[in-house]
């Protein structure tokens, strides 16, 4: 006779797979499940003595519906290239070095940019700190700050995205 731990595995493993049906027979002790949406599945004890088989219940591991339509799926397809192809417009501002991020001069200070700020070319965005060295970088591009990709006082690496702007 299978133990209650050995049926709720093999409840687990027809769960996570893709049959629909599953039997299971060995020394008197037969295991049938079927999935339908959700398992189920009965355990019946089979003995040769035995006048009747007694079906028990086992609990049911419940399975979300998998159901999923085509046109939903498009749609996120569809989405998800818009976003690419937004970001694929955005000029990114990357560290030239490894330091810390500093979005302001001091930290009383107000942030040098954020969200929705406009930049010129020579604007400084931000501060990377490196060896006591305070490097004031510049936007390099006309337009407008879109997404301040770091957080105050984060280490930041070479070549790191710290801002995402919109050219002009």
């Amino acid at each position: 006779m299978l133990k209650v731990q050995e049926i709720r595995e093999l409840i687990k493993l027809v769960d996570q797979s893709s049959i629909d049906e599953f039997s299971y027979e060995y020394e008197g002790s037969k295991i049938k499940m079927k999935k339908h949406g959700a398992v189920k599945s009965v355990v019946e004890q089979v003995h040769p003595t035995a006048p009747a088989p007694t079906p028990q219940p086992v609990p049911a591991v419940q399975e979300a519906p998998r159901t999923e339509s085509k046109v939903e799926t498009a749609a996120v397809q569809e989405v998800k290239q818009e976003e690419i192809q937004d970001i694929s417009n955005l000029h990114k501002i990357v560290s030239p070095m490894v330091g810390t991020f500093y979005q302001s001069s001091s930290p009383e200070a107000e942030a040098y940019v954020k969200s929705g700020s406009k930049v010129s070319k020579d604007s400084i965005v931000c501060i990377v700190e490196a060896m006591k060295l305070f490097n004031e970088i510049e936007a390099e591009v006309n337009g407008e700050i879109v997404e301040v990709l770091v957080k105050d006082g984060q280490l930041v690496e070479y070549g790191q995205a710290l801002f995402l702007v919109k050219p002009e």
